[in-house]
């Protein structure tokens, strides 16, 4: 066997149990030497439970881990370093307040006669970023740095610790198209120095630039593994989802209606600035542009997070004024923000507690003390209703998929019956079948006559779901595309009309 072909890490018949949940159900996986190799399945497929086993997080019940031909037995978090093993989360693990080689040496500082050696630290933090060619300063605050170069320097980290087994989970979802690319360089830089990656993304469109295999999980069972270039995009969603799924934008035709929602002239900081729109009865208003837009600044304006400095918005055809989200909340103006775990749940809260928490003032009496007949009422209807999969309510929310933690976010607001709802990238890392019920979902919204606001950064997303498109750059709106017209090219027009900030003189 030729030495890229062998085996670098061997899992096989893994099978991990949590109380009343079978994670992994007699699994295997194997990487080889100098390959990415994708491993694909819908949030809860147990991709997540099978990498951390590899990388010491948990501990397997039953099978055998082989690194290099030879059963290691349980690996430890020290023993997967000792083996190379590193893993990149889609968190990143950054201490924001310290430099670049500081985050890269974290407990593992270098030293001369017991003194920390700043200077050595940032020569071989130099030598690594230079190695990758990533241009950062090792001084540099990581605090100051866009999540792109923070995501370098996680790279940087790993291969400090001489690791050549990767795990890169979900690592585009907050990059522009610019720094993707980036980041594809480093990945096949890094195969060609014989590292191998276990690549976990649910950016689908984005594997056939690095990927040379796939595994395909689902309900925790292995389901196949193949070479990329053997299956056709369909066939890797059939194998995922165990069905085909016949339409990746579900939309429908709604007669629309008279203007339920109205924004005027909004003013908020650098990134908003005279921005007016409205969304009619049985429309979906998607708002699109480049990263850096001001598309997420002006949901955070509207629902009140971020302070106003000019605009008036209307609800059926009346004014009210949101200066927190409080004000929002009780007009029927909610927002389902861009990070779920950071904006949009209490994650050490169980579902219950995270789907009534925002609707206390609903569940209960004049003397503060909440219903539980209410309680379970209106967290059963909303569990129901979104079809939520969950052992129980009383589950910490930080249990569930990324997909199903969306669902609870979306569905403590349709608890208050709601009258706009505000979605900011609805279906950042969730699985293309939970993508579909998050469509499905806002269907349902606007044939109930809720007005939808809809923000993302996938153009085929918008396309698809989008009643009207409004294309925003550099703060503002630039204009306004129909469904039948719009297209990718149209958008991009828009998306890049930025002002002419250099003024051209004689010389």
């Amino acid at each position: 066997m030729e030495e890229k072909e062998r085996p670098v890490v061997e899992m096989e018949h893994i099978t991990k149990i949590f109380p009343g949940v079978v994670a992994l159900d007699d699994v295997s996986f194997e990487l080889r030497k100098g390959e990415v190799m994708a491993l694909l399945g819908e949030n809860g497929a147990g991709k997540s439970t099978l990498v951390k086993i590899l990388s010491g997080v948990y501990t397997k019940d039953e099978g055998t881990i082989k690194i290099d031909g030879v059963d290691v037995g349980d690996v430890t978090p020290q023993s997967a370093r000792k083996h190379g093993i590193a893993i990149i989360h889609q968190e990143l693990n950054m201490c924001r307040h310290l430099s670049v080689a500081e985050n890269i040496f974290l407990g593992r500082e270098l030293s001369k006669h017991g003194i920390l050696s700043s200077k050595e630290m940032e020569k071989e933090a130099e030598r690594i970023l230079s190695s990758l060619k990533i241009d950062i300063s090792p001084s540099t605050i990581v605090g100051d740095l866009p999540v792109s170069k923070q995501q370098m320097v996680e790279i940087a980290k790993a291969l400090s610790t001489n690791a050549r087994i990767l795990i890169m989970d979900e690592p585009t979802s907050a990059l522009s198209d610019k720094e993707i690319n980036e980041l594809f360089r480093i990945i096949r830089d890094l195969k060609e120095h014989g590292h191998s990656i276990i690549y976990i993304s649910h950016r689908l469109e984005e594997l056939k630039h690095i990927v040379d295999r796939v595994t395909i999980m689902r309900d925790g069972h292995f389901i196949t593994r193949a070479d990329f270039s053997s299956l056709s995009m369909d066939q890797i969603i059939s194998y995922m989802v165990g069905r085909e799924i016949k339409e990746k934008f579900p939309h429908v035709e709604t007669p629309v209606g008279e203007t339920v929602f109205s924004v005027k002239n909004l003013n908020a900081g650098k990134m908003v600035r005279n921005v007016s729109f409205d969304v009619r009865k049985g429309e979906i208003l998607g708002i699109a542009g480049l990263m850096g837009a001001g598309r997420t600044e002006t949901t955070r304006a509207i629902f009140g997070v971020d302070p106003k400095e000019g605009g008036n918005i209307h609800l059926d055809g009346k004014e009210i004024v949101i200066r927190r989200p409080k004000d929002a909340i009780k007009a029927g103006v909610v927002l389902v923000p861009e990070d779920r775990k950071k904006d949009g749940l209490c994650t050490k809260l169980s579902i219950r507690e995270n789907i009534a928490l925002p609707n206390l003032d609903m569940l209960s009496d004049k003397a503060s003390v909440i219903h539980s007949r209410k309680e379970h009422k209106m967290v059963g209807d909303a569990i129901s209703s979104l079809s939520v999969k969950l052992s129980s309510a009383e589950a910490n929310a930080a249990s569930l998929s990324g997909g199903n933690q969306q669902k609870i976010v979306v569905g403590k607001w349709l608890a208050r019956r709601s009258r706009v709802v505000i979605f900011d990238e609805p279906t950042r890392g969730i699985d293309v079948a939970a993508k579909v019920e998050i469509y499905n979902l806002m269907n349902r919204l606007k044939e109930n006559g809720i007005a939808v606001v809809f923000v993302s950064s996938e153009l085929p997303e918008i396309l698809g779901m989008a009643d009207r498109i409004a294309v925003m750059c550099d703060g503002e709106i630039k204009g306004f595309l129909q469904r039948g017209e719009a297209t990718q090219e149209k958008i991009m027009a828009l998306a890049t009309q930025f002002e002419k900030k250099i003024v051209e003189v004689e010389l």
